[in-house]
């Protein structure tokens, strides 16, 4: 008694003491903390012990390749009870199994009890659920195609418009029970075009749908396709303009220059192509042609359009040799005077000239006289003789010599 009334009073001994009670004490709920998480209950009743493991997997063994199965558990909980030096490492390895065996039971409905097997025959076992209601069926398998529900298509721009879309693979196997597989009338992939304005590619997960629209519980594979839905933006038709630039050489003419097609499809926004009358930008340098050529040209996006179809087109250009016709007295009109004036041509007195024309044969052949226009410009001109440049409109792929450039004329005030 007396040495141990010396240790009480040492202080050392009294140190070391408490420091081992707080390591027990801390490995004491350590130990509690990792079996909480763990999912382990456990309750002390007397020499044994009891703790329950929940969410473990169930199996079931079935004829997989025929069968479908309804009614199982995905998961049950597990109680043990029995001697802690075997029920602790079960419950924390949780190497053991529940299982259902419907092996040798045909289609139909069953009660059947949940099974276990690994777990020691020293230890008491609970499972809750203990029994299931199942039901085995015969399994199908079918080929359907997939269909596309659009989203949001009300949220395209104005002028937009999905096209028929593309499904890669359009066709999936759907397996599962018979008599629900009799009930599948829909099977769909979703595709979100809100405020779409290119082309949209997603990938989809694909669903099956009864009559009424719900949701079938089916294996679909594969369940993933992926979809591709072509927008057509607003388009318009338009003409292209051909520059020209150089000159042929001397004693060729020009018959005719084309493209094809001669109009070409502009998409973009509405309020961008609304303002395009056509499109220009498509050159050809005559100091190249020395005979009829025909060649490629890309097609000038003009700002603010997406697209252009057909991107290219082919430029066909005739040529002949050239040769010369002669109009005579062709009247010069007098454009711009006010109804205040009256004109009298003084050089030429009558008022007409000869015009003579240079082009290819098939394009002279077909020019009347009404086809050329000679006239002066007299909309600043007053009271008084004027010398006025006569200009000339004619057809396309022409030239054209007058005796003189200019005519002088008198103009009067109307009595």
């Amino acid at each position: 008694m007396d040495k141990l009334d010396k240790l009480m009073n040492n202080h050392w001994f009294m140190k070391i003491f408490a420091l081992l009670l707080a390591i027990m004490l801390y490995m004491s709920v350590n130990i509690e903390e990792k079996e909480s998480k763990s999912g382990i209950t456990r309750n002390s009743i007397g020499q044994t012990d009891v703790e329950t493991v929940t969410n473990v997997p169930v199996v079931t063994y079935y004829d997989e390749q025929n069968l479908v199965v309804s009614g199982v558990p995905k998961t049950v909980n597990v109680t043990l009870e029995g001697p802690a030096s075997i029920l602790k490492p079960t419950a924390l390895q949780r190497d053991f199994e529940i299982y259902v065996d419907l092996t040798n039971l045909e289609l139909g409905t069953y009660t059947v009890p949940l099974k276990y097997k690994n777990i020691s025959d020293k230890l008491t076992v609970k499972i809750e659920p203990s029994t299931a209601k199942v039901t085995i069926q015969e399994k199908v398998s079918r080929d359907f195609s997939v269909d596309v529900d659009f989203i949001h298509k009300n949220k395209l721009d104005d002028g937009y418009s999905a096209e028929e879309p593309i499904v890669k693979p359009s066709v999936v196997t759907i397996t599962g029970a018979k008599d629900v597989m009799e009930r599948v009338a829909l099977v769909k992939a979703r595709v979100d075009l809100d405020g779409a304005a290119d082309t949209v590619k997603q990938e989809s997960r694909v669903m099956a749908y009864d009559r009424e629209g719900k949701i079938l519980n089916v294996d679909i594979n594969p369940s993933v396709v992926e979809v591709t839905v072509p927008i057509k933006s607003p388009s318009k038709s338009v003409p292209l303009k051909i520059n020209r630039i150089g000159t042929l050489k001397k004693g060729l003419s020009i018959v005719k220059i084309e493209t094809v097609p001669n109009e070409v499809t502009i998409f973009g926004s509405k309020d961008k192509i609304d303002s395009i009358e056509f499109i220009d930008g498509i050159t050809v340098n005559l100091d190249e042609i020395t005979n009829d050529t025909t060649f490629e040209m890309k097609v000038p996006l003009p700002e603010g359009v997406k697209n252009v179809d057909p991107s290219k087109v082919k430029v066909y250009i005739q040529v002949q040799e050239e040769q010369t016709k002669t109009f005579s007295s062709l009247p010069i009109q007098v454009l711009g005077l006010g109804d205040q004036y009256t004109v009298q041509f003084l050089d030429p007195q009558d008022g007409t000239m000869d015009v003579q024309v240079y082009g290819a044969p098939s394009v002279l052949s077909s020019i009347q006289a009404d086809d050329i226009q000679l006239y002066v410009n007299a909309n600043e001109l007053g009271v008084g003789e004027h010398e006025v440049e006569v200009e000339v409109n004619g057809p396309q792929n022409i030239t054209w010599e007058l005796p003189k450039n200019k005519v002088r004329m008198r103009i009067s005030q109307r009595s």
